[in-house]
């Protein structure tokens, strides 16, 4: 277990929280539209990652590869960014937040269980109480911008429609279809236009066009070398 301070945003203004979080869970392969859903399957596949056992499905990593820092650090060139929602359970509370979900595509190609312990999970110090956004969910949307070769390019786009809805994610992910104190679950991402590649630095947001605000994060990647 391990401490989170993050700022919660609300309709009645902001205050600082810490959270002690035990758990990290990574929900892959979330789509609502199956088409869209073996979109992105296709995708990893055509980098030679294996399809899932099942769909969706729930990784488990270390709480600690949690981060708000604005710099991750990776072994070689092989890693790449996804943005996703992030929900956090706290004393019978659920928090809304964003991160993303850097993964080494190398070891992804033999196991993406132990792909998601070899990279940082970056989060953006904002979180949102989930039943000021639960009545439009399906509306909120995610962005992420991916810096290559000097360029800032659309990476991933998309409506929260297309993927499944909290309460079915809890159920098919949790016995009892709660969210445990402590536990942090990444709920899934969108395919990336143009397909999956690294980026020097990745911006990533979270936007509620109902209530008018967006919680943002962005993060440099450093390369360590790999000298076999």
């Amino acid at each position: 277990m391990f401490d989170l301070t993050f700022t919660i945003e609300s309709k009645d203004g902001t205050t600082p929280l810490t959270l002690a979080i035990d758990r990290a869970v990574i929900a892959g392969w979330t789509g609502r539209d199956p088409v869209a859903r073996d979109k992105h399957i296709a995708e990893l596949e055509a980098i030679g990652i294996a399809r899932p056992a099942s769909t969706p499905i729930y990784y488990r990593c270390s709480a600690r590869r949690l981060t708000t820092e604005d710099e991750i650090e990776v072994c070689g060139e092989n890693s790449s960014g996804e943005v996703e929602f992030v929900l956090i359970g706290w004393q019978g509370r659920t928090f809304v937040g964003l991160g993303s979900d850097h993964t080494d595509r190398k070891v992804e190609s033999y196991s993406v269980t132990v792909s998601k312990q070899m990279c940082d999970k970056p989060m953006a110090s904002t979180l949102w109480e989930l039943e000021e956004v639960i009545g439009h969910w399906d509306q909120l949307i995610l962005r992420s911008h991916a810096w290559i070769g000097g360029k800032r390019e659309l990476y991933q786009e998309g409506t929260l429609d297309a993927m499944l809805s909290v309460s079915e994610l809890l159920t098919r992910g949790f016995t009892d279809g709660k969210l445990p104190d402590g536990c942090a679950m990444f709920g899934g991402t969108f395919a990336a236009k143009g397909g999956i590649r690294p980026a020097s630095r990745f911006e990533i947001e979270l936007e509620d066009p109902v209530r008018k605000r967006t919680i943002r994060h962005a993060y440099d990647v450093i390369e360590l070398p790999v000298r076999g």
